[in-house]
C-alpha cells in the first residue's frame, strides 16, 4: 500500500546524527560480558550488539530537533537539543544501565513525546483513531529476528515487539526472550523448595526471575535423576602408588578419587606402511596438555613392539610435543611408528569408507584448585564401548565444506558428531524433561495456580502453560548443553579448559577432542549451562508483549504504522540453517508436543533461507538471482506500510571492500542497494556502527568485517520526478558538503566518513524516480555510488581553501609524496601555484630541504618544545602534526594542553585530519591513515580535558597563594 498523502511524517533523529563513539564503544564492550546477557540463554551467530541495537530503536523513534522549528528555531538551538538527546543515548548504551529503570524511563519518556507529537500533526487523517492514538505506541517488528537483540530491545524500550523468522531455532530463541517471559513476569516460583522456606510470599520477583528460579529447580532435578541412571559412565581415577613412580607430583593424590573433568581423545587411521598396517596411529596436531606457567604438562608416545602407547609428562613441553604427528598445514600427518607421511586424501578415503578410530590419548582431573593430568586408562577407554544409547539423531548434515568441514570426513550424519557416551547422556537428558514439565504442573497446582487448560502455544497463563514454559527453557538448556558435549570439542592448552564447538561460523574437523564430564560441575555439565541461562532469563525485561512466529520475510504481513529494524543475510553469508540444524536436532524431541508445528519437519527449512547458497542451486547465477529476488521482496513489504510516520533501519554486515576496492563497490554491496531501490525505497541515512576495539584498523584493503552500516530508508515520493545525471550530481554538490559538516561536527571517524556519506549521497539519488546518463541509459546503483565518491572528494578537497597557503601546498604534496623525498623543482613549482615558497615551508618547520629533494617532516621529528603563541607562520598542518606527536607521546592528557593553547585553532588541525585520512587512504598508506583517524576519534576526550585546563590552573595557583613561597 503506498504512502498516505494525509501522513506528516517528522524527521528523526537517526536521519540527522548519532552518537557513533559511544554506541560503538559500548557494542565493543558488550563483547566480553558474559553473564545476564541474552547471549547466554542459547547460542546464535552473528547477533547485533543490545546495545547498538537500543541506541537505533530509539533514534528511530526521536524526533530530530530540527522537526520542531517551533521549540528550536536557530541551529544552535537545535545543536543543544541534540546534545541533550545523546546524552540520553550515551547512558542508554552502558551495560551497567541495561536494566536501569531510570534510565530507560527517560528514554520511553522522549519516545512518547515525539510519538504524541506526531498524532498531534496527524489529527486530521482519515484514520487519526487508529493509526494516531496517543495513547498507544505502535509495535515494533523485525521479519529477520534471529538472535532477537532488535525485538527484545524494542521491548526494553516500552514497545510491543514482534519477531518473526524462518529458523525454528531463531524462533525458539526469540519465544524465550520476547513472548514467554511476559506472560509470566512477577510470578513467585511454586517449585517445592521456594514454599517451603516461604520465599513464596517473601521473595522478590519482578520481571521473570520466579520463573527463573522454576527453571533452575527443575534443571538440578533433572540432573540428579540422570545421575542415578548413568553415573556409573562416568567414573573417577583412583591415584595408586603405582601410578607415581615417575609422577612424584601425583604423590599428595595416592589413595584419592579424583574427578575426571575430561577425557582427551584422538582420533586413528590405520598407517599407510604395510609393515605397520595393522595398527591405528594418531593423528595428533599436538601433545601438549597444559602450557599454563608452571604447570605444564605434555604427552610423551612411548614405541614398543610395533605398537605404541601414551605417556604424560609434566614440565616444560619439547618442541617434538608441539607439533604432534602433523606435518603440514590441513589433513597432513605422520605415521608415529614409520615416520610415512599420511595424506589428507588417505584421511578422507579411510574415514569414508568407516574406517576412522579414536584412541584415549589423557585423561584430565580435579585436583587441589588445580588440573591433574593422568595417562590414559584402558578401563576408561572400554567403558566407552559400553554406552548403547537409546536414540540418535540419525539426520543428515547438509550444507557446503567450507562451513560443514566434517562432512569430507565420512560424517555424513548428526550422531556421528557425538560419541556413544554422549548421545547415552544427551539422550537421557533429553527423555527427563518432558517428566520434569509435567512435575512441575503438579507442583503448579500444589501452588493453587489456576489451570486454564490452554497449552503455551495457544497463549495459555495457567498451570498448564507455566510447566510448558520451563519444558522450553530445560530443552534450550540441553541444546545449549551440545554446543560443548560432541565430539569436536578441543582442549585449549593455554587455559586448560574445553572450548566449544562453534567458537566460529563452522562445523570444522576436530583431529583430537575433549569429552567433557557432564557431572563434574565444571564447564560441559548440564548444571553449569542452565545456571549460565538462568542469569539471562532474570534479566529479561518481561515488560512488554511480545511475539514470536515462524514465517517468510518475503511475505510475512507488518502491522500498519509499524517500527521495522532487520538485520537481514549478507548476500553470501553463512548458511544458518545448515549450522542450526546441530541443535535443531535436539531441541525438537522434548518440544514436539509444546510447538508441534514449530517443529513438524525433521530439519530446519533450507530451501527458502535468503542467501547466496550456490549449493542449493544449479549455478551461482541462479543463487544471486534468488537472492536478489527475494530480498526485493522483502523490502517492497517493508515500503507497504500504510504510514511512512518512522524510517526502517536496516543493518548490512559491512566489509572494507564493499565500500572501495578497485573495481568499484562489491557485488553484495550493490545488489543490497539495488533491491532497496527497486522497492521504491530510499535512503536518508547511512551510519557505520563499529564493534571492535578502538583504533582497530586492520589492513586498509583487506576484506575484515568493518562495521554494520546501519541503513535509514524511507518509502519513495509517489511524485518522484525523472532526472538528468547533471541535476543528480548539483543535487550533490548542494547537499554533501552540508551533511559532511554535519558528520565532522558529529565527530565521525574519518574511517567512516565514506560509508555515511552513502546516506545523503543516496537519499539525493533516491529522490528520483531515475536518474538519466547522457547517452538516454539509465544510471545503476554502482555508477551513483561512483558520483557520490568522487563529489564527496570534491567537498573535501574544496574545504582546503579555508586553509592557509602552506597547508594546501603541502596537502598536495602529501597527495602525490606521503612523507618520502620529492624532487625539489616539483616543490618549488607547486609552491608557486599555492603562493608560498620552499625557504617559506622549511621556515614554517613543515618540510626539510636538501641535496635536491625535499621531504615533509614527520610528526615524531617535530621539535617537542614548540610554542604555537611564539610561532610566527602558524600553520594548521603545524597544528594537526604537532597535536598528532603529542597524543602519540603523552596521551591524550599532553594533547589536550596543547589543544587549549592552540584554542579555537584546535578544530581546524581536526578538520585537516579527515582530508588528510581520506589522501592516505586512497593511497593505501595504512600507517598515516591510522595516525589520522586515531586523532579524529580521541578529539571528545581532548576538548573534554582541555576544557577543564583552565580550572586547573586557577586551582594550582590558589593552591600556590595559599601555601606561600
Amino acid at each position: 500500500m503506498q504512502e498516505s498523502p494525509y501522513v506528516v511524517a517528522r524527521k528523526k533523529l537517526i536521519e540527522v546524527a548519532l552518537p557513533l563513539d559511544a554506541i560503538s564503544e559500548a557494542s565493543a564492550r558488550e563483547k566480553s560480558i558474559r553473564h545476564g546477557h541474552p547471549s547466554t540463554l542459547h547460542l546464535w551467530w552473528s547477533r547485533k550488539p543490545l546495545a547498538a541495537s537500543r541506541a537505533v530503536i530509539f533514534a528511530q523513534m526521536v524526533d530530530d530537533p530540527s522537526a520542531s522549528p517551533d521549540l528550536f528555531p536557530t541551529q544552535s538551538a537545535q545543536s543543544r537539543e541534540r546534545k541533550r538527546l545523546f546524552r540520553i543515548v550515551e547512558d542508554l548504551v552502558k551495560w551497567e544501565n541495561t536494566s536501569n529503570e531510570e534510565v530507560l524511563q527517560r528514554a520511553r519518556d522522549e519516545i512518547w513525546q515525539s510519538w504524541r507529537r506526531t498524532c498531534a500533526e496527524n489529527t486530521d487523517h482519515p484514520r487519526a483513531k487508529a493509526l494516531f492514538d496517543r495513547h498507544v505506541l505502535p509495535t515494533f517488528h523485525d521479519p529477520f529476528a534471529g538472535g532477537g537483540s532488535l525485538p527484545l530491545e524494542a521491548q526494553r524500550l516500552g514497545l510491543e515487539a514482534h519477531a518473526s523468522d524462518l529458523n525454528p531455532v531463531a524462533v525458539l530463541i526469540n519465544k524465550a526472550m520476547i513472548e514467554i517471559p511476559p506472560k509470566f513476569a512477577s510470578c513467585s516460583p511454586i517449585n517445592p523448595d521456594a514454599r517451603e522456606d516461604n520465599r513464596l510470599i517473601h521473595g522478590t520477583w519482578d520481571r521473570a526471575r520466579g520463573l527463573a528460579e522454576d527453571v533452575r529447580y527443575y534443571g538440578y532435578w533433572i540432573r540428579k535423576e540422570a545421575k542415578k541412571r548413568i553415573g556409573h559412565l562416568y567414573p573417577k581415577v583412583h591415584v595408586t602408588s603405582k601410578m607415581t613412580r615417575n609422577r612424584p607430583d601425583l604423590k599428595p593424590y595416592i589413595g584419592h578419587d579424583l574427578t575426571v573433568i575430561s577425557w582427551l581423545w584422538v582420533r586413528t587411521v590405520k598407517s599407510p606402511n604395510p609393515a605397520f598396517g595393522n595398527v591405528m596411529v594418531p593423528l595428533a596436531p599436538t601433545f601438549v596438555l597444559s602450557r599454563k606457567r608452571g604447570k605444564e604438562s605434555y604427552i610423551e608416545p612411548v614405541i614398543d613392539n610395533g605398537d605404541y602407547r601414551f605417556t604424560v609428562k609434566v614440565g616444560s613441553p619439547p618442541r617434538s610435543a608441539s607439533k604432534g604427528t602433523k606435518i603440514a598445514h590441513g589433513a597432513n600427518f605422520r605415521c608415529l611408528l614409520s615416520g610415512v607421511p599420511i595424506t589428507g586424501q588417505y584421511i578422507k578415503s579411510e574415514s569414508q569408507c568407516g574406517r576412522m578410530g579414536v584412541r584415549l590419548k589423557a585423561i584430565v582431573a580435579q585436583g587441589n584448585g588445580e588440573r591433574v593430568y593422568l595417562e590414559a586408562a584402558s578401563e576408561h577407554e572400554a567403558l566407552l564401548a559400553t554406552a548403547i544409547p537409546k536414540w540418535r539423531p540419525n539426520i543428515e548434515i547438509h550444507g557446503s565444506t567450507q562451513y560443514i568441514g566434517v562432512r569430507a570426513y565420512g560424517m555424513d550424519h548428526f550422531s556421528d558428531l557425538f560419541t556413544n557416551r554422549q548421545l547415552t547422556a544427551l539422550t537421557t537428558l533429553s527423555e527427563l524433561i518432558p517428566q520434569a514439565t509435567k512435575k512441575a504442573k503438579l507442583d503448579c497446582l500444589a501452588a493453587n495456580m489456576p489451570n486454564d487448560g490452554d497449552h503455551l502455544r495457544d497463549g495459555g497463563t495457567g498451570a498448564t502453560a507455566y510447566a510448558e514454559a520451563i519444558g522450553v527453557y530445560l530443552a534450550l538448556g540441553l541444546s545449549r548443553l551440545t554446543d560443548i558435549c560432541n565430539a569436536l570439542c578441543r582442549w585449549e592448552v593455554s587455559k586448560t579448559q574445553v572450548r566449544n564447538l562453534f567458537g566460529r561460523q563452522a562445523i570444522p574437523m576436530m583431529w583430537d577432542y575433549a569429552e567433557n564430564n557432564i557431572f563434574a560441575k565444571a564447564a560441559g555439565d548440564y548444571a553449569v549451562s542452565l545456571s549460565n541461562l538462568v542469569k539471562a532469563l532474570a534479566a529479561m525485561p518481561a515488560s512488554r508483549e511480545g511475539t514470536a512466529d515462524q514465517a517468510d520475510a518475503q511475505y510475512s504481513l507488518l502491522s500498519e504504522n509499524v517500527v521495522t529494524s532487520i538485520d537481514p543475510p549478507y548476500y553470501d553469508n553463512v548458511p544458518y540453517a545448515d549450522l542450526s540444524d546441530f541443535f535443531y536436532v535436539w531441541l525438537r524431541r522434548p518440544l514436539i508436543n509444546t510447538y508441534p508445528e514449530l517443529f513438524s519437519t525433521l530439519a530446519a527449512p533450507k530451501n527458502e533461507e535468503l542467501v547466496v547458497a550456490t549449493h542449493r542451486h544449479d549455478n551461482r547465477k541462479l543463487a544471486q538471482s534468488f537472492f536478489l529476488e527475494g530480498m526485493t521482496q522483502v523490502m517492497k513489504s517493508l515500503g507497504q506500510l500504510q504510514a511512512s510516520t518512522f524510517p526502517i533501519t536496516i543493518y548490512f554486515a559491512f566489509k572494507q571492500s564493499d565500500l572501495s576496492s578497485a573495481d568499484g563497490p562489491s557485488t553484495a554491496w550493490e545488489t543490497f542497494l539495488n533491491a532497496i531501490g527497486q522497492a521504491n525505497l530510499m535512503i536518508t541515512g547511512a551510519w557505520p556502527l563499529r564493534t571492535e576495539l578502538r583504533n582497530r584498523l586492520r589492513g586498509l584493503a583487506s576484506n575484515a568485517l568493518a562495521s554494520s552500516v546501519v541503513l535509514v530508508c524511507r518509502p519513495r515520493s509517489a511524485s518522484a520526478v525523472t532526472a538528468t545525471r547533471r541535476e543528480f550530481r548539483d543535487v550533490l554538490r548542494n547537499q554533501l558538503p552540508v551533511a559532511l559538516a554535519r558528520l565532522q561536527e558529529a565527530n565521525i571517524a574519518p574511517v567512516d566518513v565514506a560509508q555515511a556519506s552513502i546516506g545523503p549521497g543516496m537519499a539525493a539519488f533516491g529522490r528520483f524516480r531515475q536518474v538519466i546518463n547522457a547517452d538516454g541509459t539509465a544510471m545503476s546503483v554502482r555508477d551513483a555510488l561512483g558520483l557520490i565518491n568522487a563529489t564527496l572528494d570534491e567537498v573535501l578537497a574544496e574545504q582546503e581553501w579555508d586553509l592557509d597557503s602552506d597547508t594546501r601546498w603541502a596537502v598536495t604534496w602529501m597527495e602525490q609524496f606521503g612523507f618520502a623525498d620529492g624532487d625539489f623543482g616539483v616543490a618549488e613549482q607547486l609552491s608557486k601555484a599555492k603562493n608560498t615558497s620552499v625557504e617559506g615551508l622549511v621556515q614554517a618547520g613543515i618540510i626539510e630541504s636538501r641535496r635536491g629533494n625535499v621531504r615533509l617532516l614527520e610528526p615524531a621529528e617535530l621539535a617537542p618544545t614548540w610554542d604555537p603563541s611564539a610561532d610566527s607562520r602558524l600553520t594548521v598542518w603545524e597544528m594537526t602534526h604537532h597535536l598528532i606527536r603529542t597524543l602519540e607521546s603523552g596521551g591524550e592528557p599532553a594533547a589536550a594542553d596543547l589543544a587549549s593553547d592552540l584554542a579555537s585553532q584546535a578544530e581546524a588541525a581536526r578538520d585537516l585530519a579527515y582530508r588528510l585520512y581520506t589522501v592516505s587512504e586512497r593511497r593505501r598508506r595504512a600507517a598515516d591513515a591510522l595516525r589520522y583517524n586515531s586523532l579524529v576519534q580521541s578529539w571528545p576526550e581532548i576538548t573534554r580535558l582541555a576544557r577543564q585546563r583552565p580550572k586547573l590552573r586557577q586551582t594550582e595557583m590558589l593552591r600556590q597563594v595559599e601555601e606561600g613561597p
